[in-house]
């Protein structure tokens, strides 16, 4: 090892899904919305002046923020925004994971978490999910410095229940809690409303999921306004210019066209439990999501010779080949289209097809 190599940061990186470059496939492995843009955006896009991309945008990017905040019937000083949930989930773990004592999150959630902490040197422990795949609320009631809850959850997609979360908080008064709702717009609740009774409370949301804007790059958190002020100032002292001019202003549109934002979901809802149904019909188990992703598991045939399989057909699908998961697949739901596709994949492929058909 060279001398200057002692002193390089080394982290085992979070591998995103893989992006295809061909275009004829079926993608269902990143959790992208289906259907395109509101159509307020859209026009946005269009019709952005590109001169004003010569000028810095809004640091503060403030429409984007009171566009949010009158959304969920917040103050513009509890509103945060990022480049996606990722950016500001990055930030949270920088700003508030600065103690001694182990952060906790679940040994099965979104693999960044423990990127992050690694990255940042936070001490953490994961707290083993049960065999179904479900939290604890009391193995979160111990010293700590910090919890992390992804809710509902990824990649199980199932949803703790609000008086679990409810629990954790009153057992957590002195350390901050981040419960991250990605998903929450497909069925979960959100635990929005504790912002009231819990200052030590951050929820996280993202535009890439529900609100289609996963190459926009648009995340936020609600909380209290001394905690949005704290993640400010950390993020004025990292990057000031972290939106650009016209994510902020089709960011904006988008959370306003509340009427397309509510029917793009109602459809991915719709084809979701469509899809359990025919899943269940070809052998696959799974628990119920809450989400725009179903984590199943074949009676018969392995999920890793399935997702080479799909594969090789254009159909791509998330496979974590980790403890307790590695044989189980992350569906994306798509359009019913797709999904129809996928089926007729599986029909085909399975063993006992034939007797299916």
């Amino acid at each position: 090892m060279k001398n200057w190599e002692a002193n390089i940061r080394k982290v085992v990186p979070y591998i995103p899904g893989e992006q295809p470059t061909q275009t004829n496939v079926i993608k269902l492995n990143t959790n992208e919305n289906p259907y395109p843009p509101s159509p307020k955006a859209a026009a946005v896009i269009k019709t952005t002046d590109t001169d004003s991309l010569r000028l810095y945008p809004d640091p503060a990017a403030g429409k984007l923020v009171h566009a949010i905040a009158k959304a969920y019937h917040l103050k513009d000083d509890q509103v945060f925004v990022g480049v996606g949930s990722d950016d500001v989930l990055a930030m949270c773990f920088l700003t508030f994971f600065n103690g001694k004592s182990p952060i906790l999150f679940p040994d099965i959630t979104y693999s960044f978490y423990d990127v992050w902490a690694d990255l940042f040197r936070i001490p953490y422990e994961t707290v083993p999910l049960d065999d179904n795949f479900k939290m604890k609320p009391e193995d979160y009631f111990r010293p700590n410095g910090g919890i992390v809850l992804a809710n509902p959850n990824a990649p199980t997609g199932i949803e703790l229940e609000q008086g679990s979360i409810r629990r954790i908080l009153e057992k957590n008064r002195d350390c901050i809690v981040i419960v991250d709702e990605a998903y929450v717009d497909f069925g979960g609740e959100s635990c929005l409303p504790m912002l009231e009774d819990f200052d030590n409370l951050i929820v996280v949301q993202t535009f890439s999921k529900s609100r289609n804007l996963a190459g926009m790059r648009i995340g936020y958190a609600m909380a209290s306004p001394s905690l949005i002020r704290y993640l400010n100032d950390v993020k004025y002292s990292f990057n000031s210019y972290t939106m650009n001019r016209l994510v902020i202003e089709a960011g904006a549109a988008a959370v306003e066209d509340d009427e397309y934002f509510r029917a793009c979901c109602d459809r991915i809802i719709r084809t979701r439990e469509w899809a359990k149904e025919e899943l269940r019909a070809r052998g696959f188990h799974f628990a119920d999501s809450r989400t725009n992703f179903i984590f199943a598991s074949h009676e018969l045939v392995s999920a890793s010779e399935l997702f080479e399989a799909l594969r090789r057909a254009g159909i791509f699908v998330r496979h974590f080949p980790k403890e307790r998961i590695s044989n189980y697949l992350r569906i994306t739901v798509g359009t019913p289209e797709q999904m129809k596709a996928l089926f007729d994949f599986l029909d085909d492929y399975l063993p006992g097809a034939s007797t299916r058909m």
